[in-house]
Order: C-alpha cells, then structure tokens, then sequence
C-alpha cells in the first residue's frame, strides 16, 4: 500500500511545495490548510503520518498532536512538526507531547523528504520479530505492541523503537549519545535532552511508579539500562 502523508500547513506555497516534493519521492500527500476535519478524515483513511505546522488557523499543531496522541488508532501514527519556531524549548515542548520529529523552517526540499522517510522507517516491523517478556511487560516487535499485565499500552513508534532497543539488550547501560545514534540515527535536530523526555513518557506508560523505575533505569551521570526483573 502506498505511504500517505497529512499535510497541516496554512501556507499555499509551502503545502504545494511539500506535496510536490513528497510525492516525486513516491508519497502521496493530503493537504489541509486548518486543523478542521484533520481528526475525521484520518479515522476514516489512516495516513502513514502527519506533518504538523504548528501556528496554524483554529487549534495549532500542538493541539492537534495531543488529540491525535489520546486516539487509540492514531495515537501510533507518526506526528512531524515543520515550523519556524527552533528554540530547544519549542523541540522539547513538540517532544514532550509524542511528536516523533521536528523540521524547522526555512528547510530543503530534500532534508525533508529524507526525514519524512526516516520516520516512516521507524513504524515498518524489523525484519526479525521476536517477542519480548520480562515480569509483566511484553513487547511484540512484529505487532510494534507493548502489554503490560496483559493490557495493551499505546506507544508512539519512536518510544516502541526506543524501548525494543533497551529491552532487547537487558543489562547493558547505554549513554544517550548511543541511544541518539540507534534510535534517530540523525540526530542533527535531537538533542540529549530528548532522549530524557522520551524515557519519562515511556515509564509513565510501563512503570508502576514512573518516579522509581522497575523497568529503565537511570544511570546517574552515563544514561540509561533496561533491568529485567529477575
């Protein structure tokens, strides 16, 4: 099936222009200028992912990415933030809510598609799935789906990637440059800081008590382990 992309982008000539681009690049893209019917029309034909400007007409883009995060069958999709506005408190805030990716602008027609592609990559299942159980957390990487005491936990595809990494490899303590460099993989517009926004929205969603993990544990001054419970 063809990767579609929600375009959010009040500017005519910027959504032509990213429509254009993304579909030479083999996909295809909806354009809206305003945040009305975004929710409706993605309910009833899934896109692949949305691209969020964020100063749009009627709710912004944050407002749209929190309602796309509280919708079980949208929450997983991936969410791009394209705006003008670059301060690391801007990134953190898009981050905080469950964007997977942040492209400001000015930006070249080819950065983008390359990060639209690199998102997109995080949601296609690994090519060797395996299921992962450790206490009462099981992590399908086939299914890209979290259980937790038997219920299902929504996760976006960043945070499933980034917990996959850790739990495949139980034990191991990684800094958050190498979580960067495994997860992202371009990290041009991630900082450290990410990293630690993603893993509090990971045990909010896996932990009992998210301020003293059982699961992703805090290594003080190096980064991060995953603990299998023994």
């Amino acid at each position: 099936m063809k990767r579609s992309v929600f375009v959010v982008e009040d500017d005519p000539d910027i959504s032509r222009l990213v429509k254009h681009h993304l579909e030479n690049a083999g996909i295809g893209a909806r354009v809206f200028g305003t945040s009305k019917g975004v929710i409706a029309e993605a309910q009833r034909q899934r896109p692949s992912a949305f691209l969020l400007d964020i100063m749009i007409p009627g709710e912004d883009g944050m407002e749209l990415c929190r309602q796309i995060r509280g919708i079980t069958d949208l929450a997983p999709v991936p969410v791009i933030f394209l705006t003008a506005k670059t301060q690391e408190s801007d990134r953190l805030a898009g981050f905080d809510i469950g964007a997977d990716d942040y492209i400001s602008k000015p930006f070249s027609p080819r950065e983008l598609v390359a990060r639209v592609k690199a998102v997109l990559r995080r949601f296609e299942p690994p090519l060797t799935q395996q299921k992962l159980r450790m206490g009462n957390l099981e992590i399908d990487s086939g299914a890209m789906s979290v259980e937790v005491a038997g219920k299902p936990v929504t996760t976006t595809a960043t945070e499933f990637r980034l917990l996959e990494y850790l739990a495949s490899r139980p034990g191991r303590v990684f800094t958050r440059e190498q979580l960067l460099d495994a997860v992202w993989r371009d990290t041009s517009y991630v900082t450290l800081r990410s990293v630690d926004v993603y893993v509090r929205r990971i045990r909010e969603k896996i932990e009992e008590d998210a301020e003293n993990p059982r699961f992703l544990r805090t290594v003080r001054g190096v980064g991060y382990r995953f603990e299998a419970p023994k």
